[in-house]
């Protein structure tokens, strides 16, 4: 047998679809155990994102002549990047991407244009890929004896359903951050809330936590490191904590740093603003940890009438209906 009589064995891709499934439920359920910190390369990124916000306030500081001279430069060293160049002569910012689009990346944890020129750039490159490696698949493997129209439907199909591709896993991407981001704010709150009472400013006490949190939490160590590095570069403090607000996405973010641009505002005090915020915080818990206890039993019916009742049903019968054929008894 040939590779190609291989490859078209509907037993072979029986095995291939087997193996694939078993190895991704190991990588799924396996994961978890060998879970590596990257928390050095997010340390890293905050560092960068840091001398990012000093140089332009340097920049902003210089003469007008130096800056247009950075400006002319950073725009040369910008022309050499291949994928920007692709996707400026494409137009893939008017076709892809709308006002929403960096800040989801920063939601992500993607920050920087280069990360916009990536996503933009898979965006078009993905439904073009998955046509190519679909049809000659679908024409030669599977379907081969149907009309070559028809395989390119298929393929058409898939590759546009694959468009859709990078915008399901950066969705995913920014679920998994809020997620971790949502389970450690009230205990960090309840940190900075500490740190304010103890003496410290808002400015040591979130850098403060920052470093407590990063071993439960390396998402949101992140951004308060990043709210620490505007907080001492940015000239309005209130844009510092809006913009942690729209990096995390989280309402109960945007209320606390709602309150204290008021409190930087209107002179009032932070510690009793964090004190009112930390308690409502712990009142949502709460309530969101009752709203999952009672949506537990409508879940659990589906379950236990499909995998516990027939099993159930079969240890009470089994041994009558052991006895009543071993009898012989008939029912005809």
């Amino acid at each position: 047998m040939n590779i190609i009589q291989l490859i078209e064995s509907p037993n072979f891709l029986i095995a291939v679809l087997a193996a694939v499934s078993a190895a991704a439920a190991v990588i799924t359920f396996g994961a978890q155990f060998f879970e590596k910190s990257d928390l050095n390369k997010r340390i890293k990124s905050v560092a960068v994102e840091r001398e990012r916000l000093r140089a332009e306030q340097l920049q902003r500081i210089r003469t007008k002549g130096e800056a247009d001279r950075d400006v002319r430069g950073l725009r040369a060293r910008e022309s050499s990047d291949f994928l920007k160049n692709l996707v400026e002569r494409l137009s893939l910012r008017k076709a892809f991407m709308d006002d929403q689009t960096p800040m989801k990346l920063a939601q992500a944890g993607y920050r920087g244009p280069r990360y916009v020129t990536i996503y933009l750039f898979m965006r078009f490159v993905t439904p073009i890929a998955l046509f190519g490696l679909s049809f000659p698949y679908f024409a030669y493997v599977i379907f081969f004896d149907r009309p070559l129209y028809l395989n390119a439907l298929y393929a058409l199909t898939l590759g546009l359903a694959g468009a859709y591709l990078p915008n399901l896993l950066l969705k995913n991407q920014i679920i998994k951050r809020q997620s971790s981001i949502r389970r450690s704010w009230p205990d960090a709150l309840d940190l900075m809330l500490l740190c304010v009472e103890a003496g410290m400013s808002i400015e040591h006490a979130i850098k403060r936590v920052a470093r407590e949190i990063g071993l439960q939490s390396e998402e949101l160590a992140e951004e308060l490191e990043l709210t620490t590095a505007e907080l001492s570069f940015l000239e309005d403090r209130g844009k510092a904590y809006e913009n942690l607000a729209d990096r995390t996405g989280l309402d109960g973010v945007r209320a606390v740093m709602t309150a204290l641009i008021q409190a930087d505002r209107y002179g009032t005090s932070v510690g009793q603003s964090l004190r009112v915020m930390a308690e409502e915080g712990r009142e949502q818990r709460m309530m969101e940890a009752e709203k999952k206890a009672a949506a537990l039993p409508p879940k659990l019916t589906v379950p236990l009438i499909v995998f516990f009742l027939p099993v159930l049903f079969i240890v009470i019968m089994a041994p009558a209906l052991i006895r009543v054929f071993a009898r012989g008894v008939s029912f005809g």
